[in-house]
């Protein structure tokens, strides 16, 4: 890459954008928005603050993961060693609440029944690693999956008024 300009037209299925002078929110392909903490927003040289944004996207594509706190610590990693954006903290992105949520009904209906972690992913056909992250909050589930999970409970997905 001869500039700045061949670095910027590398295309990206994350996007970056800054809200304030220390507040970047990244989305990634999946939609999950991620808030970053780093100076971007406060340098005065635009193609410098450029270029920074999209060091972050690239980033966030070439880490993506449905497992977001794997996807985070790569992403940390790689900003520590190349000095990308001055990084100060990233969040857990805007679903983790809802991985919380679905994660921990699932135990609950689990336990309700006496069934073990092993035995529940046995029923559903999954890896019980992934069944611990999903109960954990810390895997993004697919529909498939989480379709599976109520087929062995004797349940359907259904969309609910909030």
């Amino acid at each position: 890459m001869n500039d700045i300009h061949d670095f910027l037209r590398i295309p990206t299925e994350s996007s970056a954008q800054i809200i304030n002078d220390k507040e970047v929110e990244v989305t990634t392909r999946d939609g999950e928005v991620f808030t970053v903490f780093c100076h971007c927003g406060s340098l005065l040289n635009k193609d410098t603050r450029n270029f920074e944004l999209h060091w972050l996207e690239l980033l966030f594509d070439k880490n993506y993961s449905l497992d977001k706190e794997q996807m985070i610590q790569s992403i940390w990693r790689e900003t520590l060693q190349f000095g990308i954006g001055n990084v100060a903290g990233i969040s857990a992105g805007t679903r983790h609440s809802d991985r919380v949520r679905i994660g921990a009904r699932i135990r609950e209906i689990r336990e309700s029944r006496n069934l073990d972690a092993k035995d529940l992913a046995k029923l559903a056909g999954i890896d019980a690693a992934n069944l611990s992250r999903i109960e954990n909050g810390k895997y993004s589930v697919g529909f498939d999956i989480l379709a599976k999970i109520a087929i062995a409970f004797g349940k359907k997905i259904d969309f609910i008024d909030l």
